[in-house]
């Protein structure tokens, strides 16, 4: 589901990737809508470094996102299967395995892709 980054994302997409400086995507052009997508498509070495920025989240934060994934509004559509799973770990031993089962759902649910 599109949406527009508010500031509360903005500033979490800032704490995972310091080094961004545009809210546009450079290859497409387009505005990012998600939060996990270019994180981990864009700035994300591998897998280990995308759980290392994801790990500078606050629990709130973490929750925010997770929250956010559940009702359809943060894609995982475009993620490579190794940072879905290892988010999902990662949810799974912060927040609660019950989250990260819900995580898992949404994601098989088909997410679509959308930075």
């Amino acid at each position: 589901m599109p949406r527009e980054l508010d500031d509360k994302d903005i500033a979490i997409l800032k704490k995972l990737a310091p080094e961004w400086s545009e809210q546009a995507c450079s290859a497409s052009g387009h505005m990012f809508q998600s939060i996990l997508p270019p994180v981990s498509n864009h700035f994300s070495e591998d897998s280990e470094d995308f759980i290392r920025r994801i790990s500078r989240l606050s629990t709130e934060e973490l929750t925010y996102i997770t929250d956010m994934i559940r009702k359809g509004e943060e894609s995982l559509g475009c993620l490579p299967v190794e940072d879905v799973e290892a988010l999902v770990h990662y949810i799974h031993d912060t927040i609660s395995p019950e989250v990260a089962q819900s995580v898992i759902s949404a994601y098989e649910s088909g997410n679509a892709c959308e930075h």
